[in-house]
């Protein structure tokens, strides 16, 4: 990735923040083996100030869309607090194997470590921390089906873990899905849209990403309509 690269990923700015589409298969920061991540590249985003901004939270490495960084500190600690009260919306698309028996529901099922050795991988456990996913049916397509995500809570790996607990895993999930652990698709979980109320006397602030190139395919057999998002873009 270049400067170049990253501004043209930008999807929203203002004084305060900033939303990029972040792309699949990038860190949003150097894991403790180092390695290249987003981060490295936030200093193509200052736009004149003289920090680069930060991230006002995360998105797994293999997951896409909208990602809000804080302009400065005061920036970040005002996003940081609308986002530890839930006051951020957030809706994900999903592509699964499998299809639910109702077209929409709310999954809630505790999340805990899976265990001190796999890092950051979870399960569900009836003694972890609460977590609650609202779930709609968009579309569907033979084995496959293309969901709407909304976490309430927002648990690492929440939506994968919940989606694979319910039998239908997410597509290309190599962690709790039945992709293959390296060569096989690209996971199939994009953040499409984030509603942020940052300013008290204006309406909050909606900012949407395009689905990435790798879920279209499993997107469009689902009904989603290429054409249709272009005319929405403009």
């Amino acid at each position: 990735m270049t400067p170049e690269d990253i501004v043209s990923r930008l999807l929203y700015r203002d004084g305060l923040m900033l939303v990029i589409d972040k792309p699949a298969g990038f860190a949003v920061h150097r894991g403790p083996n180092g390695g290249e991540s987003l981060e490295d590249y936030f200093g193509g985003l200052r736009f004149g100030l003289p920090r680069a901004p930060a991230l006002a939270h995360r998105l797994d490495r293999d997951t896409s869309g909208c990602l809000v960084l804080g302009r400065h500190r005061k920036a970040l600690a005002q996003l940081g607090r609308l986002f530890k009260n839930g006051t951020v919306d957030k809706t994900y698309l999903a592509v699964v194997e499998g299809a639910p028996d109702a077209d929409a529901g709310v999954i809630e099922l505790a999340l805990g470590r899976l265990d001190a050795t796999r890092g950051w991988w979870m399960k569900h456990d009836p003694k972890g921390q609460s977590a609650v996913t609202k779930w709609k049916v968009l579309g569907r397509a033979g084995k496959l089906t293309w969901l709407a995500l909304e976490p309430v809570t927002g648990r690492t790996h929440q939506l994968r873990v919940h989606c694979a607990e319910m039998g239908w895993p997410i597509l290309g999930d190599a962690i709790y899905g039945t992709a293959p652990r390296s060569g096989g698709q690209m996971l199939h979980l994009h953040a499409r849209e984030i509603v942020v109320p940052l300013y008290k006397n204006r309406a909050p602030i909606r900012v949407t990403a395009p689905p990435p190139p790798h879920m279209r395919a499993a997107l469009a057999a689902c009904g989603w309509e290429a054409d249709r998002e272009g005319e929405a873009a403009e």
